[in-house]
């Protein structure tokens, strides 16, 4: 007979018997059963795998962490997974933080007027049906100057259906400096392909003239594309063509331009000290026949795809079938028209949309908060080292690539635990913290917190270590 020394495994109580013990604590209390099974039945496994490991571990330890775990589980299982969270990494346009803080009057709008019905897809007036981007498309015009404009689901979504209606079964002329690859392993040639259309590269990585284009025009092409590559620098011996030589080009063999210009700014970035980055009013200016952006970059909106340019090419992306499979919903339009409204008078917009708020945030406010941070954090503990140093935020999402913003970081240093240990926890904490760590430091950049979110890291931190 084995003894439970000779099998650690039977140390760990049975599963009734746990369910019964947890059932029982107020942290289970008014959930399911069959949510608190499930995460016993997790919790045992867990235990299994880490006892095969050491076995040295005593009943009462057993029980008491497998219970923990239990209670662990059954927070993430019970609660909401797509809740509020703090940034302190300094990375504006977080993707696994959501990217954009919505402004908050896309919050109020989304709140106030779609908790019941809502006019989504009729027209007030007739009480027959309408088209669901007509107002986004409105705001698109008033502010870019385009002839029509709509929205999809994502930047991705609107590269693949303008592609798709433009050029399907043709060819489409990319430079090869620009083939980008996007978060999460989509590379351009992947989702061209999917699109139906055939790429032809044209030019090197680094260098590609304007009669690369020129030459590589057969009469089975249907459009050149241009993408701004937003999420990385070619620099030093590079060189691409104009986007008003290659519209020229293009309507010279009666083609058209269709330019993505990645993160989608309606204003020049560089009168703010920031290398110059493509705007959609600057492309329709200069003569784009369709241009397409992200949503929730630079705009500052929820996810989504513009698609803006010619009436006539714009109406036959609208009735391409794939138009239904990545057409948005009700709050994604309600937040976008709220941010956009907020650019009709664009030092509103400055003031009110949280991306821009954080990207042109004056460097000495973000010292001061830093050092105020780092006093209150210090006089609650006396284990951890302290202090604040210079550093960099970032853009984030492949916007305003290669240009790091200053900024002043309150580094912590523990002295009982790991970095590694404090990131973890203020991880769990309530609301999750997000942190950097550098050289055994819990890296807490102020310049992505948002009001009253300052004494809640203050007050984690401190109580983590």
């Amino acid at each position: 007979m084995h003894t439970a020394k000779q099998n650690p495994l039977r140390e760990i109580p049975s599963v009734d018997s746990l369910v019964q013990r947890a059932a029982g604590e107020p942290w289970a209390a008014g959930l399911p059963r069959t949510i608190l099974v499930g995460c016993v039945r997790e919790a045992v496994e867990q235990a299994r795998r880490r006892l095969l490991v050491d076995a040295g571990a005593q009943p009462h330890e057993v029980e008491s962490a497998v219970l923990h775990d239990v209670r662990e589980r059954l927070r993430e299982a019970a609660g909401p997974h797509y809740r509020r969270a703090i940034n302190a990494t300094g990375i504006v346009l977080h993707t696994g933080l959501g990217r954009a803080v919505l402004p908050a009057a896309a919050v109020r709008q989304i709140a106030g007027e779609l908790a019941g019905y809502s006019v989504l897809q009729v027209d007030t007036e007739t009480g027959e049906r309408s088209r669901r981007d007509a107002r986004i498309e409105w705001l698109l015009r008033q502010l870019t100057g385009a002839e029509a404009a709509t929205v999809v689901n994502n930047n991705a979504a609107a590269t693949s259906i303008v592609l798709n209606t433009l050029a399907r079964d043709r060819e489409v002329i990319v430079s090869r400096g620009q083939l980008v690859e996007i978060g999460g392993s989509f590379r351009l040639p992947d989702v061209m392909a999917a699109s139906g259309v055939r790429l032809v590269e044209v030019g090197t990585t680094n260098k590609t003239h304007a009669r690369d284009y020129e030459k590589a025009i057969t009469p089975n092409t249907a459009a050149i594309l241009r993408v701004h590559p937003s999420n990385y620098r070619i620099v030093g011996f590079a060189a691409e063509v104009p986007l008003d030589e290659l519209v020229r080009i293009a309507h010279a063999h009666g083609l058209p331009l269709i330019d993505d210009v990645g993160a989608g700014a309606l204003f020049d970035v560089s009168r703010f000290g920031f290398e110059p980055e493509p705007s959609l009013p600057d492309s329709i200016r200069a003569g784009a026949d369709i241009v397409i952006a992200s949503a929730d970059k630079l705009v500052g909106a929820s996810q989504g795809g513009l698609v803006l340019g010619r009436a006539g090419l714009v109406e036959a992306i609208r009735k391409n079938p794939f138009a239904r499979i990545v057409r948005v919903g009700k709050l994604t339009l309600a937040a976008l028209e709220a941010t956009l409204m907020l650019f009709l008078d664009e030092q509103r917009a400055f003031q009110e949309i949280p991306t821009l708020r954080m990207l042109l945030r004056n460097p000495l406010d973000i010292a001061e908060q830093a050092e105020r941070m780092a006093r209150a954090i210090a006089a609650r503990t006396g284990n951890a080292v302290v202090e604040t140093i210079d550093g960099f935020s970032q853009a984030g999402s492949g916007s305003l690539p290669a240009q790091n913003l200053p900024t002043r970081l309150v580094a912590v240093r523990p002295t009982a635990i790991t970095a590694e240990t404090l990131a973890r926890r203020l991880r769990r904490h309530g609301p999750p913290i997000f942190t950097r760590i550098r050289k055994d430091r819990v890296l807490i950049d102020p310049r992505t917190l948002l009001d009253g979110e300052e004494s809640t890291v203050i007050a984690a931190v401190a109580e983590m270590l």
